[in-house]
């Protein structure tokens, strides 16, 4: 099961619905961060800059998920880490065409008014829903823990 890392509170809830869902199931999650490119880069300075700075918050994130993850039970859960470079929507499928193992990708809702947010948007809602590889679990994000746990 794929989730998708960005610091968002709707990925906390992807995360903590694929754990539940793990407890009671075989597999594995895949947390990925994607560094997305910077639209002016003029320099190559400026560039390996940005990537170490979104590789050590990556990093970061997942420790953080990973504490999360825990501290709601779901120590056991296998978690494998995945950081990658480029456009969110691509990178996404590549992986996906590259790990046999990914069957699900899991994205929580944004509970805001402007929408469930932009993965949700581009991926289950717009012109590549109907071509995705793979199938794809919305999560609402207001679900609370004792809420993703019944759902298990």
């Amino acid at each position: 099961m794929l989730v998708i890392v960005d610091g968002s509170p709707e990925a906390e809830v992807a995360l903590l619905y694929t754990a539940s869902r793990l407890q009671h199931a075989t597999g594995s999650m895949v947390l990925l961060y994607i560094i997305e490119p910077e639209d002016q880069q003029h320099w190559m300075g400026v560039r390996d800059a940005q990537v170490e700075e979104e590789t050590n918050k990556a990093k970061a994130l997942f420790r953080l998920f990973r504490r999360k993850a825990a501290n709601a039970g779901f120590d056991d859960v296998n978690i494998e880490e995945v950081i990658r470079e480029g456009r969110k929507t691509d990178e996404i499928v590549k992986l996906i065409d590259e790990d046999e193992d990914i069957a699900i990708l899991v994205l929580g809702a944004a509970v805001d008014a402007k929408g469930p947010g932009p993965l949700v948007s581009t991926l289950a809602a717009g012109k590549a829903a109907g071509s995705f590889p793979i199938p794809i679990n919305i999560v609402p994000g207001s679900l609370t823990l004792d809420d993703l746990k019944a759902l298990a």
